[in-house]
C-alpha cells in the first residue's frame, strides 16, 4: 500500500521529503481510520489549504498536526451519523462511579458529594492539592497530551546563538527534574521591568454594534487624508489631485484600493477610491499593466503617479504603498500611556540598553479533546524553570471554537472556567515567582467570555502583577515597543492580495510581504471591507486600530505556518 500512497501524492502534485519515514506514518492512517490512499491524500490536501503551506512537499514536520486534522474529521463524522448520540458529562461519571455495589439496580442516588465543591477554591490548583483537578476531571486521567514524549522539543530557531541569560550562558537543562517548584529556589535574582500601555482602545463593559454608515466613511477618509499629509510632508511627493479628471499630463493621487464588484479582487477589477476632498469620494478604475511589480488587497491605501487620459482610467506608472517613517506621529499624548505601575520606577530600573526576557505563547491553550488546559500548565512549569520579566499570553483562552464549548456540554460558565483555569493558575504562577514577574494577556475575539467586537477591550484585572492589552494594542517593557494583536489578519490579507514580482528581481518572500503591509498601512487591520467573521466596529476608537509608532516587536498569531522575520522600513526614503 505505500507504493499506492506515494503514487496518489505524485498524481496529486505533492514531493515527500522524507519519503520513508512519512510512508510509514501514512499506512497506519489508512488502516486505522479506513481511508483508501485516494482519500488519504485528499485529506492532506484540505490540511495543506488550511495551513496555507508554502510549497508544495509533504513534510515530517506535519505529520503529527496532519493526524490531529484526520482525528477531529472521524469525530465530527461520528457526531453527524449517531444524531441520538448521549454525551455524559464528568458529572454523570462521577455519578455513576459513586454508588455502591449494592445500589447498582436501583434508580441512581444524589452523588454523595456537592459537586460545587469541586469548583470552590481550595479545589483550583492541579494535583498539588488533592486528585481532582479544576476542571472536575480525576488527576490520573491520562490524556494524548501528556502521553507525548517531545516535551519541551525545539521545532524551529531562528538562529544560532546560545541561550544568554543575565550574561551567562543557561545550562543544559534536559535531565533536570520537572518538579515545578523545585526552580524557585534557583531563580536569579533579576529586575523586574518597566511596563506601559500605548493607546486609548475601548474600554471594558463599553457599548458595542452601534457604528453607522457615517463611521465607517469616516474612518475611511481619515486614514486617506493621513496617508496624503504624511506623503506631502516626507517633500517626495507633490500635492495629491482628483483622479477621475482627464489629463494627459502626469499627476500624483492618494486613494484606497477596492473591488468594483462583490467578488475577489483582480487585474482587472482594481478600483482607487480618493477622499471626499478631492473627488468626492468617486472611484476611478486602475491600471497596473506598466508597473513591473505591485502588491494590493481592498483597503490599502496607496500613492499613485500616473496619467487618466479619457476620465475613466488611472494609467499607474507608479505605486507608493507606505508611509515616510520620519513623518509619523511617533509620539503619543501623555494622557494617553497608561503606566502600570503603581510606584515611581527608579531610574536603574529604566534598561539602558533596552534587554527584555520574555516569553510569548498564543492560545488556544487547550487541547481539542478537553478543557484541562495542559498546555497552560506546562507553559507555566517551563516559565518556572526559565524565568523571563514578562510573559505575555494571547488568546483565545476560552476558545468559543473548541468542540466542547460549540456542543454546549461544559458545565460551567465561561467567567468561571477563565477565572479558575487561567487567572488562578496565573495567580498561583506570580506568587511562587516572586514579584520581578509580570504577566499580560491580550484578548480575541474567539473568547468565549469576552465581548465579541473589534477592536477589543481589555480583561477586566485587578492584580499588581497581572494586566491586559486592549486587541490590538501597543505596549513597552524596559523601552522596548511591542505590538500585538490576535486576529488572524496575515491570513485575511493573504486571501484577498494580488501581485505580481519583477521579472528581473529577486524573489520576494510571501510571508514577510505580508507583515510589511502592516507597517506599511501602519494600521492594525488595512483590509477593507473586513472579512465576514470580523466584528469590525468603527464607532469604537478607530484609533485604536493605528499603529500610532513602529514597533520593535509585532506579534501576529495566524494559522499560517509560523515565522520570524526581520523587516526593513523605509524611513524618508531610505531603508533600514
Amino acid at each position: 500500500m505505500k507504493d499506492e500512497i506515494k503514487s496518489e501524492f505524485k498524481k496529486a502534485g505533492f514531493d515527500l521529503d522524507e519519503e520513508e519515514e512519512i510512508l510509514s506514518k501514512c499506512l497506519p492512517f489508512c488502516i486505522n481510520y479506513s481511508l483508501t490512499p485516494s482519500d488519504l491524500v485528499s485529506s492532506w490536501e484540505v490540511y495543506y489549504l488550511n495551513r496555507q503551506l508554502d510549497e508544495p512537499t509533504v513534510q515530517n514536520a506535519e505529520m503529527e498536526g496532519f493526524l490531529l486534522h484526520l482525528q477531529n474529521n472521524v469525530k465530527e463524522d461520528i457526531i453527524k451519523e449517531e444524531t441520538g448520540l448521549h454525551l455524559y458529562s464528568i458529572g454523570d461519571v462521577e455519578m455513576i462511579l459513586s454508588n455502591d455495589d449494592d445500589t447498582k439496580d436501583d434508580t441512581p442516588s444524589t452523588p454523595t458529594h456537592n459537586r460545587q465543591d469541586v469548583y470552590s477554591p481550595i479545589h483550583d490548583t492541579p494535583s498539588l492539592y488533592g486528585n481532582v483537578l479544576a476542571s472536575g476531571k480525576p488527576a490520573n486521567l491520562v490524556t494524548p497530551f501528556s502521553k507525548r514524549t517531545d516535551r519541551f522539543a525545539v521545532k524551529f530557531n531562528i538562529n544560532t546563538i546560545p541561550d544568554v541569560e543575565n550574561g551567562k550562558q543557561e545550562l543544559n537543562r534536559d535531565n533536570e527534574e520537572d518538579d515545578e517548584f523545585s526552580i524557585v529556589s534557583k531563580v536569579v535574582n533579576r529586575k523586574r521591568c518597566s511596563l506601559v500601555i500605548h493607546g486609548s482602545g475601548p474600554k471594558p463593559g463599553c457599548r458595542f454594534m452601534y457604528d453607522r454608515t457615517e463611521d465607517r466613511i469616516n474612518a475611511i477618509e481619515s486614514r486617506i487624508k493621513k496617508h496624503a499629509r504624511a506623503l506631502i510632508a516626507s517633500g517626495l511627493y507633490e500635492e495629491p489631485t482628483d483622479p477621475t479628471i482627464a489629463s494627459p499630463r502626469s499627476f500624483f493621487s492618494v486613494g484606497m484600493i477596492c473591488c468594483d464588484g462583490e467578488g475577489r479582487l483582480n487585474e482587472k477589477s482594481v478600483m482607487l477610491q480618493s477622499s471626499i476632498e478631492h473627488s468626492g469620494g468617486e472611484c476611478v478604475r486602475l491600471d497596473l499593466q506598466r508597473l513591473s511589480h505591485y502588491s494590493v488587497f481592498p483597503g490599502q491605501v496607496v500613492g499613485i503617479g500616473g496619467h487618466n487620459p479619457s476620465g475613466h482610467c488611472l494609467v499607474a506608472s507608479k505605486l507608493v504603498d507606505y508611509i515616510p517613517t520620519s513623518v509619523a506621529n511617533e509620539d503619543l499624548n501623555p494622557s494617553k500611556k497608561q503606566a502600570m505601575d503603581k510606584e515611581n520606577q527608579p531610574t536603574e530600573l529604566l534598561c539602558n540598553q533596552r534587554e527584555l526576557s520574555m516569553i510569548i505563547a498564543a492560545g488556544p491553550l487547550t487541547t481539542t479533546d478537553n478543557l484541562l488546559f495542559e498546555p497552560l500548565v506546562e507553559l507555566l512549569a517551563y516559565a518556572k524553570r526559565r524565568p523571563p520579566q514578562l510573559l505575555v499570553l494571547l488568546g483565545p483562552f476560552i476558545d468559543s471554537e473548541h468542540p466542547d464549548i460549540k456542543k454546549g456540554t461544559v458545565d460551567r460558565d465561561f467567567d468561571e472556567i477563565f477565572r479558575f483555569e487561567v487567572l488562578k493558575k496565573l495567580e498561583d504562577y506570580v506568587e511562587s515567582m516572586g514579584s520581578t514577574v509580570r504577566v499580560l494577556l491580550v484578548p480575541s475575539i474567539r473568547d468565549a467570555n469576552h465581548d465579541f467586537v473589534f477592536p477589543q477591550p481589555a480583561f477586566d484585572i485587578s492584580q499588581l502583577q497581572i494586566a491586559s492589552l486592549t486587541n490590538p494594542g501597543i505596549f513597552e517593557a524596559n523601552e522596548v515597543k511591542v505590538g500585538c494583536c490576535t486576529l488572524d489578519v496575515l491570513k485575511q490579507i493573504s486571501g484577498e492580495e494580488i501581485s505580481r514580482i519583477a521579472s528581473d528581481g529577486k524573489p520576494i518572500d510571501r510571508l514577510s510581504r505580508l507583515a510589511n503591509h502592516i507597517l506599511n498601512q501602519q494600521s492594525f487591520y488595512p483590509l477593507y471591507p473586513p472579512a465576514e467573521s470580523v466584528p469590525l466596529d468603527f464607532s469604537l476608537a478607530p484609533e485604536a486600530l493605528q499603529l500610532s509608532l513602529v514597533p520593535d516587536v509585532l506579534i501576529l498569531p495566524s494559522d499560517i505556518k509560523y515565522f520570524v522575520k526581520m523587516h526593513v522600513i523605509r524611513v524618508a526614503g531610505q531603508v533600514k
